[in-house]
Protein backbone atom coordinates (compact mmCIF):
# COMPACT_ATOMS: atom_id res chain seq x y z
CA UNK A 1 0.00 0.00 0.00
CA UNK A 2 1.23 3.27 -1.19
CA UNK A 3 1.92 6.54 1.89
CA UNK A 4 -0.92 8.34 0.21
CA UNK A 5 -3.75 6.04 0.68
CA UNK A 6 -4.75 6.51 4.24
CA UNK A 7 -4.85 10.24 3.63
CA UNK A 8 -7.17 10.15 0.27
CA UNK A 9 -9.56 7.51 2.17
CA UNK A 10 -9.70 9.97 5.00
CA UNK A 11 -10.30 12.76 2.84
CA UNK A 12 -13.28 11.12 1.21
CA UNK A 13 -14.83 9.87 4.59
CA UNK A 14 -14.75 13.15 5.74
CA UNK A 15 -16.03 14.83 2.08
CA UNK A 16 -19.28 12.43 2.28
CA UNK A 17 -20.00 12.42 5.72
CA UNK A 18 -20.33 16.75 4.91
CA UNK A 19 -22.50 16.19 2.24
CA UNK A 20 -24.36 13.99 4.31
CA UNK A 21 -24.77 16.82 7.27
CA UNK A 22 -23.73 14.24 9.37
CA UNK A 23 -20.22 13.69 12.08
CA UNK A 24 -17.61 11.47 11.00
CA UNK A 25 -15.65 9.64 13.78
CA UNK A 26 -12.22 8.00 12.80
CA UNK A 27 -12.15 4.43 13.14
CA UNK A 28 -9.90 3.27 16.23
CA UNK A 29 -6.48 3.32 15.50
CA UNK A 30 -6.94 5.71 12.40
CA UNK A 31 -5.79 8.53 14.16
CA UNK A 32 -3.12 6.97 16.02
CA UNK A 33 -1.68 5.82 12.92
CA UNK A 34 -1.64 9.17 11.26
CA UNK A 35 -0.18 10.86 14.14
CA UNK A 36 2.92 8.24 14.01
CA UNK A 37 3.12 9.19 10.21
CA UNK A 38 2.82 12.67 11.06
CA UNK A 39 5.49 15.09 11.17
CA UNK A 40 6.18 15.23 14.59
CA UNK A 41 7.31 11.74 14.54
CA UNK A 42 10.16 12.16 11.22
CA UNK A 43 13.94 11.55 11.65
CA UNK A 44 15.13 15.28 11.82
CA UNK A 45 17.00 15.13 8.06
CA UNK A 46 14.81 12.57 7.14
CA UNK A 47 11.75 12.25 4.89
CA UNK A 48 11.02 8.88 7.41
CA UNK A 49 9.60 8.42 11.03
CA UNK A 50 11.17 6.84 14.16
CA UNK A 51 10.03 3.40 13.54
CA UNK A 52 11.93 3.13 10.49
CA UNK A 53 15.61 1.10 10.99
CA UNK A 54 16.58 1.90 6.77
CA UNK A 55 15.38 5.11 5.40
CA UNK A 56 15.22 5.82 1.88
CA UNK A 57 14.90 9.34 0.08
CA UNK A 58 13.93 8.20 -3.75
CA UNK A 59 14.10 11.57 -4.93
CA UNK A 60 17.28 13.01 -2.86
CA UNK A 61 19.00 9.80 -3.86
CA UNK A 62 20.02 9.08 -0.49
CA UNK A 63 20.12 6.39 2.22
CA UNK A 64 20.22 6.54 6.19
CA UNK A 65 20.47 3.74 8.71
CA UNK A 66 18.45 4.60 12.12
CA UNK A 67 18.81 3.48 15.68
CA UNK A 68 15.98 4.28 18.07
CA UNK A 69 15.24 7.30 16.23
CA UNK A 70 18.52 8.71 15.58
CA UNK A 71 20.64 8.55 12.27
CA UNK A 72 23.75 6.40 12.67
CA UNK A 73 24.96 6.43 9.41
CA UNK A 74 23.98 8.94 6.20
CA UNK A 75 22.56 10.65 4.30
CA UNK A 76 24.76 8.14 1.85
CA UNK A 77 24.33 8.44 -1.56
CA UNK A 78 22.15 5.54 -3.44
CA UNK A 79 21.23 4.74 -7.12
CA UNK A 80 17.45 3.73 -7.24
CA UNK A 81 15.15 1.51 -10.27
CA UNK A 82 14.64 3.88 -13.30
CA UNK A 83 12.02 3.69 -15.62
CA UNK A 84 9.73 0.86 -15.47
CA UNK A 85 12.04 -0.44 -12.85
CA UNK A 86 11.16 2.43 -10.36
CA UNK A 87 11.78 1.04 -6.91
CA UNK A 88 8.60 0.65 -4.68
CA UNK A 89 7.76 3.05 -2.20
CA UNK A 90 5.86 2.54 1.37
CA UNK A 91 6.48 0.91 4.44
CA UNK A 92 8.57 -2.39 3.98
CA UNK A 93 9.87 -5.44 6.39
CA UNK A 94 13.52 -6.99 5.97
CA UNK A 95 12.64 -10.72 4.76
CA UNK A 96 15.98 -12.05 4.34
CA UNK A 97 19.48 -11.51 3.69
CA UNK A 98 22.70 -12.86 1.96
CA UNK A 99 26.00 -11.84 1.53
CA UNK A 100 27.34 -13.11 -1.69
CA UNK A 101 23.60 -13.58 -3.47
CA UNK A 102 23.46 -13.77 -7.67
CA UNK A 103 20.66 -12.05 -8.98
CA UNK A 104 18.24 -15.26 -10.40
CA UNK A 105 16.97 -12.59 -13.20
CA UNK A 106 20.05 -11.18 -14.55
CA UNK A 107 23.04 -13.34 -13.28
CA UNK A 108 24.29 -10.23 -11.64
CA UNK A 109 26.61 -10.25 -8.27
CA UNK A 110 24.26 -8.67 -5.68
CA UNK A 111 26.56 -8.40 -2.52
CA UNK A 112 25.30 -7.83 0.69
CA UNK A 113 21.95 -7.98 -0.01
CA UNK A 114 19.19 -7.07 2.71
CA UNK A 115 16.05 -8.26 0.93
CA UNK A 116 12.84 -5.81 1.72
CA UNK A 117 10.18 -5.60 -0.98
CA UNK A 118 7.86 -8.20 -3.24
CA UNK A 119 10.39 -9.22 -6.51
CA UNK A 120 13.69 -9.36 -4.85
CA UNK A 121 13.99 -5.97 -4.38
CA UNK A 122 17.10 -5.38 -1.74
CA UNK A 123 19.65 -2.95 -0.82
CA UNK A 124 22.76 -4.25 -2.46
CA UNK A 125 26.51 -2.74 -3.53
CA UNK A 126 25.88 -1.81 -7.19
CA UNK A 127 27.24 1.33 -9.20
CA UNK A 128 25.87 4.27 -8.22
CA UNK A 129 26.72 5.89 -11.70
CA UNK A 130 23.33 4.11 -13.66
CA UNK A 131 20.01 3.29 -12.55
CA UNK A 132 19.15 -0.02 -11.03
CA UNK A 133 16.34 -2.47 -11.79
CA UNK A 134 14.59 -1.33 -8.69
CA UNK A 135 17.19 -2.30 -6.03
CA UNK A 136 18.54 0.44 -3.63
CA UNK A 137 22.67 0.11 -5.05
CA UNK A 138 24.92 1.04 -2.64
CA UNK A 139 28.98 1.82 -2.05
CA UNK A 140 30.60 -0.97 -0.95
CA UNK A 141 31.35 0.22 2.52
CA UNK A 142 27.53 1.42 2.98
CA UNK A 143 26.24 -1.95 1.48
CA UNK A 144 28.69 -3.32 4.57
CA UNK A 145 26.92 -1.70 6.88
CA UNK A 146 22.89 -1.80 5.91
CA UNK A 147 23.69 -5.73 5.76
CA UNK A 148 25.57 -5.50 9.09
CA UNK A 149 22.90 -3.18 10.63
CA UNK A 150 19.96 -4.45 9.54
CA UNK A 151 17.84 -7.40 11.13
CA UNK A 152 14.69 -9.83 9.63
CA UNK A 153 11.99 -8.04 10.48
CA UNK A 154 13.72 -4.31 11.16
CA UNK A 155 11.25 -1.86 9.38
CA UNK A 156 12.48 -0.36 5.94
CA UNK A 157 10.28 3.09 4.58
CA UNK A 158 11.07 4.01 1.00
CA UNK A 159 9.94 7.57 0.15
Amino acid sequence: MGRHSKPRRATRAWALAGMAGLVAVPAPGFAAAEDQAGTSSLIPGTPCTVTAKACVDLDGQEAWLVDEGEVVRGPVPISSGGSGNETPTGDFRVEWKHDDHISGEFGSPMPYSVFFAEGGIAFHEGPLDHPSAGCVRLAHEDAVAFFDQLAVGDEVQVR
